[in-house]
């Protein structure tokens, strides 16, 4: 346990194979983790297999649905399951599991719910990320969300975070929504924890992209994007709940 709450740790993957065994070996030097587990996206490589020889337990998505439909099963199982806090970080080694502590400590001292990883903090570092990724996911995307939710959010799009699962018990908070099921459920989880009066926090964390040989990211440019995006707007705008 991470001062005294038990904690799920949940790489989300597809077709990772590359890099998800550095993801593993970084877990080695953490310490108070209950259970990692690979929520897998129904990949078609090996990624679920490499997950298996380090002893992990693997959760494969019967279709590849996205990020959000993955997150929600990885809720879902969590509290199934009887764990306090979820930890959320992805599965192409551009998070640092060392850190999970510093995500989990505001929920066990502070009483925070939501504790959002930011690289723009002072002690974040985000590596040699090209200013395009800097614009959207330093400016665009967290401005806009602050403007929706009402309070300033400094790295809005980071999936490193850490989540008090008994907040799931509160039906305004919709997971189960279809439109969820890509990365609309992130922003969607930050709006409402905020907007429901949540106590949510930012900490500073890694988050390196990478080489581009080995695949720099899933995200479509226009879709993926608008997949982020159009959550505040819905949200902000009251079209959605």
């Amino acid at each position: 346990m991470i001062h005294g709450l038990k904690v799920l740790a949940v790489p989300v993957a597809y077709n990772e194979e590359k890099k998800i065994r550095r993801v593993f070996e970084r877990f080695r030097e953490v310490a108070g983790v209950d259970r990692v587990l690979l929520l897998d996206d129904a990949s078609t490589d090996s990624t679920p297999q490499v997950a298996r020889e380090f002893g992990y337990e693997v959760l494969t998505q019967p279709r590849r649905s996205g990020v959000g439909a993955a997150i929600r099963r990885a809720i879902h199982y969590g509290r199934e399951h009887g764990f306090d806090v979820l930890v959320v970080l992805a599965g192409n080694d551009k998070d640092r599991p060392v850190e999970i502590p510093r995500l989990v400590r505001p929920i066990a001292e502070q009483g925070a719910d939501f504790v959002q990883g930011s690289r723009y903090l002072p002690g974040g570092d985000y590596g040699n990320m090209p200013i395009y990724r800097q614009l959207s996911t330093r400016w665009v995307h967290p401005i806009l969300l602050s403007w929706a939710a009402g309070q300033r959010i400094t790295d809005s799009t980071n999936g490193f975070r850490a989540l008090r699962l008994s907040c799931f018990d509160d039906k305004r908070i919709d997971i189960e929504q279809d439109w969820l099921d890509r990365y609309e459920l992130e922003p969607y989880l930050y709006f409402k924890f905020i907007k429901l009066g949540y106590r949510v926090r930012e900490v500073p964390v890694t988050k390196i992209y990478p080489p581009k040989e080995l695949g720099y990211t899933k995200m479509r440019p226009i879709t993926g994007w608008w997949s982020i995006l159009r959550p505040i707007f819905l949200l902000g705008l009251g079209i959605r709940k």
